[in-house]
């Protein structure tokens, strides 16, 4: 698969990168990304959610009224759960909710998402560049002229940048990573996927691994 390589200003250089048909091209599988999206999810809950229940409850354990002939349900002490104030039943306990998932699953699972880009003419290559200093200006620029101000978009670095990183921090449309930090959630989650024309290599070679 080629691709042109695009500059900042939005103008074809006239260079040319291929990209692998073995990450690009492949068959797709929904439920490789399924299974590693909801990993991806999964792994972000932090499980601390806790009520109490009648034994973390602080009070009296006096039977509060008689056994029978009240007319009412019986009950024990103030902390029952059926009362104001008493203990939650089967309440929500702190808990962990990720899962292993296989290595060669979530490579097919990103493979999958890559390939379902590609097809909807999704990815894009850019030539290296830089920003002098930390400014959204520039990415709303840069949007501007590739043309992709109205969709979500991924920029994958070789290695991380601050400069580039704290110019898209403030967009919520726009996700800075590098690619050792590509995951199948954040390709599916974004309208179009740009690579930088350093991060192609780093790429292949993650996958040959």
């Amino acid at each position: 698969m080629e691709l042109s390589v695009f500059n900042i200003a939005g103008d074809d250089t006239g260079k040319k990168v291929d990209l692998s048909d073995s990450i690009f091209m492949v068959e797709p599988n929904d439920h490789a990304i399924y299974l590693d999206v909801k990993q991806f999810m999964a792994n972000k809950r932090q499980g601390t959610h806790s009520t109490k229940e009648r034994n973390a409850i602080t009070g009296s354990t006096r039977k509060i009224k008689r056994q029978k002939g009240t007319g009412t349900a019986r009950a024990g002490d103030i902390k029952s759960p059926i009362f104001r104030g008493g203990g939650r039943i089967f309440g929500p306990r702190p808990r962990n909710y990720s899962f292993k998932l296989n290595k060669k699953v979530k490579q097919l699972a990103r493979k999958s998402a890559l390939t379902y880009k590609a097809k909807d003419s999704g990815i894009k290559v850019l030539e290296n560049f830089e920003f002098e200093v930390p400014k959204t200006k520039k990415w709303e620029e840069l949007r501007n002229k590739l043309e992709v101000n109205d969709k979500k978009v991924l920029l994958v670095l070789s290695e991380q940048n601050k400069n580039i990183y704290l110019s898209s921090r403030n967009l919520q449309d726009v996700k800075v990573l590098t690619v050792s930090e590509l995951n199948t959630y954040d390709i599916m989650n974004s309208a179009v996927v740009l690579f930088v024309e350093s991060s192609i290599e780093p790429l292949h070679k993650m996958f040959r691994n």
